[in-house]
């Protein structure tokens, strides 16, 4: 078997280089090369990972936005709660932690 496959390279060995050297300007030099495709390949996956979060993300905005907009008192509740909004004559105590962050109850 060994020594079909050299009489096989040793007849044809100039399509036999010129292969080998087709394959490794492609793998390694080409615009398009191995490298930058693996590269493209990842950024693919992450941006896919990025549309899936964000399309729940916006599900989840939609879902709120439906709750919100159903009546005029849970708008006032979340116009409190998330915008500190307050009506004339009230004041308003909000609490943070030692990273400036609102502490929510």
């Amino acid at each position: 078997m060994k020594n079909h496959l050299l009489s096989f390279v040793a007849r044809y060995r100039f399509y036999v280089i010129s292969t080998a050297v087709l394959l490794g300007w492609l793998a390694f030099f080409d615009r398009s090369n191995l490298i930058k495709q693996g590269e493209m390949q990842l950024q693919l996956n992450q941006v896919e990972d990025d549309i899936a979060y964000y399309e729940d993300e916006l599900q989840k905005v939609r879902e709120e936005e439906k709750d919100v907009l159903g009546s005029k008192a849970s708008m006032e509740k979340y116009a409190r709660e998330k915008y500190f909004l307050k009506r004339e004559g009230e004041t308003v105590f909000v609490l943070v932690d030692e990273e400036d962050k609102v502490i929510k109850e």
